[in-house]
């Protein structure tokens, strides 16, 4: 009879713990506060610390069987003999809690001082706390494998967003940039140009701010050093040193203490190309948008590059595949045009959703649609790649929509129908940010980060339940 309510009421409690932790958190002293942190499940603190105390109750009973109990008998019956006098003195049932007490104080503040002596080590900044390092590491740790594929700032936005989700990032850049200091390295030098890659390294960053400040630095000045960045330097000049980019990025990674991982999707010196609707064939990169015109067919050189082996083991293990945002034809695109990239994406399991841009760009994808991006990717793929596409939900403000009209862009229609033809899942969610004094739009990476760890934890929990159901 007693069985039930007790269930009823420890689901209760279960049901009120996230609300109980807040509201300690909000009302408790700063001390309390600290020390209930400590009693949260998850760090793997509590369970060493109580074998530890267990290690010195055996250690003090083996050390009593091994003397043969002579000096150590000797030593409780004086102490025997001292608890005696001590009640005599103050009564039992004050002495004893009063010592139960003291004793505890004396733990919680070694233990305290411990951590807080590790805490100096590990922060001497005093930024953060041990207890909420631990416990922000253990969340990171454990979240989902994500492969983000793409470039330009389109991925580096979404990677500043995803960190905070997850240490299990793996972001697959491509390496077909040939403009800028990128390109005239690659020229000058022969190293796959860094660019791209060296954006995601600073999103990665803890210290993102500054790092980025540093990577994008541009010299003004300098005979050969002017208009290069310092970040491109500083991979080209890692390239040289370990042998190879990959190598380079592994290196990189180590020295400014990045927590996820960048991989270029193949290490060939990849030449794009592009054929318009007015039968021009353009090369490069950085030629293709200003070319003007549609795109009918677009591919690379050397066709077929292969891909790197670990960005195909990460597409491999990932628990979700996100593609995107950037440019269609120079940022997305050319990462698929890798023939084992694109066959560890088809064959995944995982949730797959590509990120469609929230402008149109001119010279690559003037006057396309949501479902004309999707086409661009199956036709050049030649096969369905991901289940979903995310598109933005509110159009910018008007004076945004002046500011673009004049660069001849204007918002990606969504085409309900066409989208729902390729068998396409539309997610609508308002992720954009619009800065007011140039009136350009970006997405928001806090909110687009969110909104996809959402979506895959629903799209992962009705696989399993497919998956669950196929077995019963």
């Amino acid at each position: 009879m007693l069985i039930n309510p007790f269930r009823r009421a420890l689901r209760k409690s279960v049901r009120a713990y996230p609300k109980t932790v807040n509201a300690v958190k909000n009302r408790t002293p700063a001390g309390l506060n600290h020390l209930f942190k400590w009693m949260l499940p998850g760090l793997s603190v509590k369970r060493w610390l109580l074998i530890s105390a267990f290690g010195v109750l055996f250690t003090s009973l083996g050390l009593a069987i091994w003397l043969d109990l002579t000096p150590v008998s000797r030593l409780m019956m004086l102490t025997r003999d001292f608890l005696r006098w001590i009640t005599t003195v103050i009564p039992s049932h004050i002495s004893g809690p009063l010592a139960i007490a003291f004793g505890l104080t004396l733990i919680l503040w070694g233990q305290n001082r411990t951590f807080g002596a590790i805490t100096d080590v590990l922060n001497p900044h005093g930024e953060e706390e041990l207890v909420d390092m631990l416990h922000t590491r253990r969340r990171l740790n454990k979240g989902p494998k994500i492969v983000a594929i793409g470039g330009g700032t389109g991925l580096s936005t979404l990677l500043r967003g995803l960190k905070k989700y997850s240490g299990n990032i793996t972001a697959v850049v491509t390496v077909a940039d040939d403009g800028g200091s990128s390109g005239r390295l690659r020229r000058e030098i022969g190293v796959l140009p860094p660019g791209d890659i060296r954006n995601c390294l600073a999103a990665f960053a803890d210290e993102e701010k500054l790092l980025t400040e540093l990577f994008q630095y541009r010299f003004k000045a300098g005979d050969g050093l002017m208009g290069h960045s310092f970040g491109n330097l500083f991979l080209t000049a890692m390239s040289e040193i370990t042998g190879d980019l990959e190598q380079a990025v592994v290196a990189s990674s180590k020295v400014l203490a990045i927590k996820g991982c960048v991989l270029p999707a193949t290490l060939s010196d990849v030449k794009l190309w592009a054929k318009m609707a007015d039968g021009r064939f353009v090369e490069g990169e950085s030629r293709i948008p200003q070319a003007g015109g549609r795109i009918v067919d677009f591919g690379c050189y050397p066709h077929n590059p292969p891909a790197l082996p670990a960005a195909v083991a990460a597409l491999e293990k990932a628990d979700f595949i996100i593609m995107g945002p950037g440019s269609l034809y120079t940022s997305v695109i050319p990462n698929l045009l890798v023939p084992e990239i694109r066959q560890a994406i088809a064959n995944s399991s995982a949730p797959r959703i590509y990120v469609c841009n929230i402008m149109t760009q001119p010279g690559e994808t003037d006057g396309y649609t949501v479902a004309d991006h999707v086409k661009a990717i199956d036709r050049v793929c030649g096969e369905k790649l991901f289940d979903a596409v995310l598109v933005h939900q509110r159009s910018p403000s008007e004076t945004a929509l002046r500011r673009y009209s004049l660069e001849h862009s204007h918002p990606v229609y969504l085409d309900r129908e066409e989208v729902a033809k390729l068998r396409r899942r539309a997610v609508l969610a308002n992720i954009m940010d619009e800065d007011p004094d140039t009136g350009y739009v970006r997405h928001n990476h806090e909110k687009l980060a969110g909104l996809l760890i959402r979506w895959f934890s629903k799209a992962a929990g009705i696989q399993s339940k497919m998956a669950q159901s196929e077995i019963n």
